[in-house]
């Protein structure tokens, strides 16, 4: 935990150092910081809560294949919480395609 907190605050330190000097380049150059702000979607709920959703499935189904069947318990666990996880990311990705897809065609 110790390792994984100090890698964290240096990577953090770093992050906000390098954003700091692309900014500062930026207004050098005359150009406006703020272009640099990215478009955050509403949408982070419906991700996160996709994916905890698919984590749980996943864990459920490693518990049932892990019983059911003699896969090893930490095999199927870990086989199932990240298949179904990236299966939740795929679909949120298809979501918010056809999400965007209707924006851009109603501004036409």
């Amino acid at each position: 935990m110790i390792s994984l907190g100090s890698f964290a605050m240096v990577f953090g330190i770093v992050w906000v150092l390098v954003d700091r000097s692309i900014k500062v380049q930026l207004i050098k150059h005359g150009a406006d910081a703020r272009t640099l702000k990215m478009n955050k979607s509403s949408d982070g709920s419906l991700r996160f809560g996709l994916l905890l959703v698919g984590v749980g499935v996943g864990v459920l189904l490693g518990n049932l294949i892990a019983e059911t069947t003699g896969m090893q318990e930490e095999v199927a666990y870990v086989s199932m919480t990240f298949l179904m996880g990236g299966i939740s990311l795929l679909i949120y990705h298809f979501i918010s395609g056809k999400h965007t897809d209707k924006g851009d065609e109603s501004d036409v």
